[in-house]
């Protein structure tokens, strides 16, 4: 990147609501966000959040794409690389004390940490702790919190979870904060599982565990029969359980970082 591509975009990010926007469109990372869902997340006016989009888009770091009726706006992974490259590289001279401590570690050997966030630690994000800590065996050591405090355990995910042979007496409701403490554990992963907990403002985790966005369907919010209820938890533990599969299958000690990360969106898009 040149200093000429360079200077409109850092324009662009320049203003907070701008900035916000795309903040925001990369914690979902490589999924796109409607424009409904960034406004609401944002608290932001939508002819305001228009303007914005269209700022971002003309500065190349943002693209849409449509999907039916639906308009999805998602980060140009490529422009925002070349542009952290050009802020390292030329800009900072490549020295290497530009780069944090925790970015350059590697990953720590097995097992694993692994923490899924969701809005209420009431199911999905249930579900996944209780699927990978059975998969994964003595690789992988899993955890889950949620973002709204002051939540239960859903007794349509318990059921699911009991059918499919899993001990639920350990399992309970966590807020993300009991994981945010010195004495928490480090985490090598860290994956969100619903739109609201990606669309959460806040700092990076420590240790710079890689992350990816694994969003579903809430099911809680499945409405019908208690039969029909009960097949929506039933179908996103199936999806939850089809991804953990495929996640616990990596070769995680032989994989660099950025081939894993690959995976890691891959599995989420699946």
């Amino acid at each position: 990147m040149e200093m000429n591509d360079a200077s409109p975009i850092f324009a662009s990010l320049g203003h907070p609501g701008r900035l916000a926007v795309f903040r925001l469109l990369m914690r979902h990372a490589p999924q796109g966000v409607r424009p409904t869902e960034i406004a609401d997340s944002l608290t932001m006016k939508p002819n305001t959040l228009s303007h914005h989009l269209a700022d971002l888009e003309s500065a190349g770091l943002i693209a849409a794409t449509r999907e039916g009726r639906s308009l999805y706006y998602s980060v140009r992974l490529d422009r925002a690389a070349a542009l952290v490259s050009y802020l390292f590289a030329d800009c900072g001279r490549s020295r290497p004390d530009l780069i944090p401590s925790e970015a350059k570690s590697a990953m720590s050997h097995a097992p694993y940490n692994v923490l899924f966030i969701c809005s209420g630690n009431s199911a999905r994000s249930i579900f996944a702790e209780a699927i990978l800590n059975d998969l994964g065996g003595w690789r992988f050591k899993a955890y889950s919190a949620g973002t709204r405090p002051g939540s239960q355990l859903n007794p349509y995910a318990v059921a699911v979870l009991q059918r499919a042979g899993h001990d639920v007496t350990t399992l309970r409701s966590k807020h993300i904060s009991e994981f945010e403490t010195p004495e928490a554990p480090k985490m090598d992963f860290v994956f969100t599982v619903c739109d609201t907990a990606a669309s959460e403002e806040c700092a990076p985790w420590p240790g710079a565990p890689l992350t990816a966005h694994w969003g579903l369907p809430d099911p809680v919010k499945a409405t019908g029969t208690d039969a029909e209820k009960a097949l929506a938890f039933a179908n996103v533990y199936a999806a939850l359980h089809k991804r953990l599969t495929a996640f616990a299958a990596l070769s995680i000690d032989q994989i660099d970082r950025l081939a894993l990360q690959h995976r890691l969106d891959d599995i989420g898009q699946d």
